[in-house]
């Protein structure tokens, strides 16, 4: 063997070796791991986060196995994704607390930041012929708060610099004790309550913005959501809400949560910590933060990472000290990237249905998306006395044995296989599961609470700057 090339396996090995494992006696979708999921997880908890992506939030955690810019980069992108000659920038350790100046998250805004162009050729995509590059966040950062008062650095910092381990300590614990995938996307590559209804319900139903089929008044989407699945089958449910005023309840999007008279299992957040503490939260409790302007606590970006912090360690620490703890599988994800940068291109997917989505995109052009791929990768933590401590999940398989990136649809898979309904959608079915995560023993080294988190460094930017996309 040439000498060059034996170090080069040397150094492959030494790599290998100092990568974290996972100690798996199940396979995905097998009888085995499937009655291990159901014999040891009683109660799921999910909370959905707001709008950040894993290099942003996650990029800076030094775990082995995880691919974020301070394992794997720099990463960089032009100031100008139409003319390299503009200069380019990469990202940096350090973000903002808050950041006033909302990315673009919108279907054609994302377009823009994977391909460079706001009107990609769908057939190309799908062909395979052509694929993101994950060049253009700044770029377009930088259109959308052209003529305000945030220089061009600033605003190129807010999307492409990273979180140090020290600025997040609660994600930190939880990167280090639990598991985290590397590899999960959100299922659209759009804004909020279109991939918040893709996590309950497998589909956004052709939306792709947060049009007024979202809204609570109107209810508008009819398509079958895991709340109404779980009351049909004598299961349990709480939509816990952190502001009832804002009335920000997903369960409150289905039209079913209305004609079968549930809009009051939509309860405010203190329930679900007196819940926990008495041992009887229900089969399935959805945990949402407020959202989505200043002073709120989802980590959208004009809130305060720090806040959301809050918000995670409080609910951790409130399941840890629950009589139902080593029952429980807690589930930490986020809805979408919210325009924050990452390296990695999003995947094609199953279509969920036959419907497409249509919006005119900031240069005048029309775009017509039809659901075949998915958003950029969201952090997404899986939390349990039941798994392995300070693993790192690469992608998962299907019931057909590919290999895939996990997605929100993940979620309904695997809670199909642990409550025993079929998938909504073709989403759904191609989706990976995570059921082999569980582990046939228990852990007794779970952390019993997180460290508090401590405001830093705020944006510069300027409220009249402040869009929210949402």
């Amino acid at each position: 063997m040439h000498p060059t090339s034996l170090l080069g396996l040397l150094a492959f090995v030494a790599a290998a070796s100092a990568m974290p494992t996972h100690k798996r006696s199940h396979t995905a979708h097998s009888s085995s791991s499937i009655q291990n999921l159901k014999n040891k997880i009683k109660y799921v908890v999910v909370l959905e986060m707001e709008n950040r992506s894993f290099d942003n939030l996650l990029g800076g955690q030094t775990l082995k196995g995880l691919e974020n810019p301070i394992n794997n980069g720099p990463f960089c992108n032009p100031y100008n994704v139409t003319d390299d000659g503009q200069g380019i920038v990469c990202s940096q350790a350090k973000d903002m607390d808050s950041i006033l100046d909302d990315p673009d998250h919108t279907v054609t805004g994302n377009n823009i930041e994977f391909y460079g162009t706001f009107t990609p050729d769908n057939d190309a995509i799908s062909s395979g012929e052509l694929t993101a590059s994950q060049k253009g966040f700044v770029s377009e950062q930088l259109r959308m708060y052209d003529g305000t008062d945030v220089n061009r650095t600033k605003l190129a910092q807010e999307v492409i610099n990273y979180y140090t381990e020290d600025q997040v300590p609660v994600l930190t614990s939880l990167v280090q004790n639990y598991i985290t995938f590397n590899h999960w996307h959100s299922d659209l590559p759009g804004p909020t309550a279109p991939n918040r209804a893709y996590v309950l319900s497998g589909t956004s139903a052709g939306h792709g913005t947060n049009d007024d089929d979202f809204n609570s008044d109107k209810h508008g989407l009819t398509q079958r959501s895991i709340f109404q699945q779980l009351s049909e089958t004598n299961r349990t449910w709480k939509n816990y809400i952190t502001d009832p005023a804002e009335q920000m309840a997903d369960a409150l999007f289905f039209d079913w949560t209305y004609t079968s008279d549930n809009q009051g299992l939509a309860a405010p957040l203190p329930d679900f910590y007196t819940d926990a503490a008495s041992g009887h939260l229900p089969d399935f409790s959805f945990v949402e933060p407020s959202c989505c302007g200043v002073g709120t606590n989802s980590m959208h970006p004009t809130g305060l990472i720090s806040d959301g912090e809050g918000l995670i360690r409080d609910v951790y620490n409130a399941l840890r000290a629950s009589p139902v703890w080593n029952e429980t599988l807690l589930l930490l994800t986020f809805d979408e990237t919210g325009g924050f940068h990452d390296h990695v291109p999003p995947p094609l997917a199953p279509r969920p249905d036959n419907l497409t989505y249509t919006e005119k995109a900031p240069n005048g052009e029309s775009y017509t998306f039809s659901f075949d791929r998915l958003g950029g990768r969201v952090p997404t933590l899986l939390i349990s006395p039941w798994v392995g401590k300070g693993m790192v999940e690469q992608k998962g398989t299907n019931s057909d044995g590919e290999t895939v990136s996990y997605s929100a649809s993940s979620l309904l898979r695997t809670l199909g296989y642990l409550w025993d309904f079929d998938p909504f959608t073709p989403r759904v079915s191609g989706a990976a599961s995570f059921d082999h995560l569980i582990q046939s023993t228990k852990r007794t080294d779970t952390p019993v609470s997180l460290p508090s988190p401590s405001p830093f460094s705020d944006s510069l930017g300027s409220e009249s700057t402040q869009q929210q996309i949402r």
